[in-house]
């Protein structure tokens, strides 16, 4: 995504709604850190997460500034809204959190009131220790979830932007599940899926595939292999597709031949558990309450601590190594569903001492009256003849 792929008006209310949440927070500066968060709010695809990067956002209309690898900041230049991006080191190593001792010390940020974003994968303990000691008694806060919260009912731009992904999705699963034969390797199917998203407009997703068969079956995320597919073989995909990072996921069992009867029961289990979460999200309805709907039918088959797995969670941008939001679909959750939001259903069951396993996964849009499921691809157990 880039700040081509939205009116200047969406990015301009995004930021005025951000820019009044870190006020109500009783602060005048937030040090964004979190790529998708970035995304969000200035448009850039920029992998300069793998290094020290900081968007300085502040409560009142201030100028955008961004801090940066020097090799990324043309891109933040052509690709995003910042009003200003200041590279770091370059052609010779540079201390990126000395180089950001000089804007802290523009900005006067050491004398104001500072939330910091600390979002798990892209921002290392070192650098945010050193960053504490800067910031000292400035530092008041780090809300993680501050930019995350607003960004998670999406707007109708971004509705069309995953309702995209869907259907590569569904072509790439189609691709996926032709590829399955008798000695095929799971590589190879999973090639043939990378191959179907990739010309049909995806980008590479933010997670890898997941994809088991055989005795690999009780894996709940496993990568796949140079095994290869034998005759009577149950198998599990899970992969995501990425229209602009926009991500839709999907995950579906299958097997190559008439499945064992055992794997029809886990599997209806499953389906069950899935209907019975779809069946109970709507706006308004805490996330809890589709949560228990599913592990009541997994329970009452006596399958509950094969559960190994949220049932589900809320989907939007993703950028590597995840695509998840921070609303959760599992005990103890206090989020609620609003319409407008995008979650995943995906109830496990795995049972490890059996190999086996199954899950079906896939997204729907949380509407005033219920749920649109985003994916046209068959929910039903698919047997490879």
């Amino acid at each position: 995504m880039s700040k081509h792929d939205f009116p200047a008006e969406e990015f301009a209310a995004r930021q005025a709604r951000a820019r009044e949440a870190i006020g109500v927070a009783g602060l005048d500066w937030l040090l964004v850190i979190h790529p998708a968060s970035l995304h969000w709010l200035i448009g850039t695809e920029a992998k300069s997460y793998q290094a020290f990067q900081c968007l300085l956002l502040s409560a009142t209309p201030d100028p955008l500034v961004m801090f940066t690898r020097l090799s990324e900041r043309c891109e933040f230049v052509e690709d995003s809204l910042a009003d200003e991006v200041i590279g770091w080191s370059g052609p010779e190593p540079e201390d990126p959190i000395e180089a950001f001792r000089v804007l802290v010390d523009r900005l006067g940020l050491r004398s104001a009131r500072v939330g910091l974003e600390t979002p798990p994968y892209y921002l290392h303990p070192h650098h945010y220790m050193r960053l504490n000691d800067m910031l000292g008694t400035a530092l008041v806060a780090e809300p993680s979830n501050l930019i995350q919260a607003l960004k998670q009912v999406k707007s109708p731009r971004e509705i069309e932007l995953i309702r995209e992904s869907a259907r590569i999705a569904d072509t790439a699963m189609t691709a996926g599940i032709v590829a399955v034969a008798d000695g095929r390797s799971e590589l190879e199917i999973a090639a043939a899926v990378y191959q179907a998203l990739l010309t049909s407009g995806s980008s590479l997703p933010a997670s890898a595939i997941n994809l088991v068969t055989g005795e690999r079956c009780g894996f709940a995320h496993g990568a796949p292999t140079l095994r290869r597919l034998q005759r009577g073989d149950p198998g599990n995909v899970e992969f995501g597709a990425a229209y602009k990072r926009y991500t839709k996921t999907i995950g579906r069992q299958f097997n190559l031949g008439p499945p064992l009867r055992r794997v029809r029961d886990i599997y209806a289990v499953v389906r069950a558990a899935f209907d019975a979460c779809l069946a109970q999200i709507r706006d308004g309805v805490p996330a809890i309450v589709p949560h228990e709907a599913a592990k009541r039918v997994i329970a009452d088959a006596g399958l509950d601590r094969y559960r190994l797995h949220t049932t589900g969670y809320s989907i939007g941008a993703g950028v590597p190594p995840s695509w998840g939001e921070p609303l959760n679909m599992f005990g103890g959750s206090k989020d609620v569903l609003r319409a407008g939001m995008v979650v995943s259903i995906e109830p496990p069951v795995f049972v490890a001492e059996e190999r086996i396993g199954a899950r079906i996964i896939d997204n729907v849009l949380v509407t005033e009256s219920g749920a649109e499921l985003l994916s046209t691809y068959p929910l039903d157990l698919l047997v490879v003849d």
